[in-house]
């Protein structure tokens, strides 16, 4: 079989989306107008939420929503390890502290016994938000996070970046706390290029988060003196130009329109890596719990080169795990050079340098998000035709039998 060089995703675009950004360049208005407008009420729809507010990115919705919950210097947020830096960055915008919580290894998503001990510790005195993280598309346990923060008198950001199309008994992700984040870069289910949506069921908040996303920008108030529309509106606190263009909406509604027929190609191939790869020992496959619906944003698979996961899991066996990590290195080579694109599944935020350095936090001690940062790999997702697939599928099987 001829050779492919396989990425690890691609950008799922129609003549639709090229269509709708034709018409929104011939229309003139290309900066936040009205196809973000309708964007966010489309989006709303979907997710069944009562507000949107589109922005930039994920990483702004984030910093807007600890902004948006008054959370201030000195305060302290639990996030979990293994995530996007993102999560932990916005925290730091802030100049709050993130509160590093380890991590199911099963889910990969933020454990409940680890916030816990975080919180019964009694060792920080101004915890005010719980920020899960929705990672890879699969939903924290979101109903047993909301519970402990309403015990402990605390609010929720989702961290929903990869949590498009994910559902707990048919709640859509994002939409459980007081504030859910999304992403739409170009590796998520849906792609506006960059941008990402702020969701509340808080009017209050979504009115604020408009005008924080606009500078501060209030409604005019020109009215008041009677005097012309033409004067600029009025400003009362600091705002950010954290807006989304039209040309960016204007893609988001046809992907959203797709999004059904987008979230189903990825689950054909899903199926079939199931399907293919349930025998191997060497891989634990993503893991479902009852309830929840999995996107599917990212395909991440643990690699345990076979050994049983309590063993990996005893912290004694450090010489077991260094073996594993060194015959997965030689795993993803060998995909490397065959032209099949992975990585890891995402990082672990502790082991980073600035978090590192600045935290002194032992690398061992959140050992679930150390043991994913160094044993996850992300493998292609996209809609691959039957001989991209099989040439994948030979390849992991190939690679997995001779290292």
């Amino acid at each position: 079989m001829n050779s492919y060089n396989i990425p690890i995703t691609k950008i799922d675009l129609s003549d639709l989306e090229k269509e709708e950004v034709i018409k929104t360049l011939s229309s003139g208005w290309i900066v936040q107008g009205p196809k973000v407008a309708e964007f966010e009420k489309e989006f709303s729809k979907f997710v069944n939420v009562n507000y949107s507010v589109a922005v930039s990115s994920c990483t702004t919705a984030l910093h807007l929503a600890l902004l948006l919950l008054d959370v201030k210097e000195g305060d302290e947020v639990i996030v979990p390890s293994f995530t996007f830096v993102a999560t932990a960055n916005v925290v730091e915008y802030v100049k709050a502290k993130p509160i590093f919580a380890d991590i199911d290894i099963k889910t990969f998503n933020i454990s409940i016994d680890s916030i816990l001990s975080i919180i019964e510790s009694k060792k920080y005195k101004r915890l005010k938000v719980l920020m899960p993280v929705n990672l890879f598309g699969l939903s924290a346990p979101l109903d047993k996070i909301i519970k402990i923060a309403k015990e402990y008198s605390l609010k929720v950001i989702e961290d929903s970046a990869c949590g498009f199309g994910s559902y707990i008994n048919g709640k859509h992700s994002g939409t459980f706390g007081d504030i859910g984040c999304f992403s739409f870069h170009p590796r998520k289910i849906i792609t506006t290029g960059e941008g990402g949506m702020l969701i509340t069921n808080d009017e209050d908040i979504y009115k604020r988060a408009q005008k924080l996303r606009n500078h501060g920008a209030i409604i005019n108030n020109t009215k008041d003196y009677n005097l012309s529309s033409f004067y600029l509106s009025d400003y009362d606190e600091v705002g950010y130009n954290y807006r989304m263009t039209d040309l960016q909406a204007s893609l988001g509604l046809i992907q959203l329109k797709r999004a059904q027929e987008i979230l189903d190609k990825r689950y054909r191939i899903v199926k079939r890596y199931y399907n293919d790869l349930s025998n191997e020992e060497k891989i634990l496959l993503p893991y479902v719990p009852d309830n929840y619906i999995h996107s599917y944003q990212s395909f991440v698979v643990l690699f345990t080169y076979g050994y049983d996961l309590n063993e990996i899991l005893n912290k004694k066996n450090k010489d077991l795990v260094k073996k594993i990590i060194l015959k997965k290195e030689k795993f993803i080579e060998y995909l490397s050079n065959v032209g099949v694109y992975t990585r890891q599944g995402t990082h672990a935020v502790h082991l980073l340098s600035y978090y590192k350095n600045k935290y002194k936090i032992n690398a061992l001690d959140l050992y679930n998000s150390f043991l994913a940062h160094y044993l996850t790999i992300s493998l292609p997702l996209y809609d691959m035709n039957n001989n991209e697939y099989s040439y994948v599928i030979e390849n992991i099987k190939s690679g997995l039998k001779n290292i």
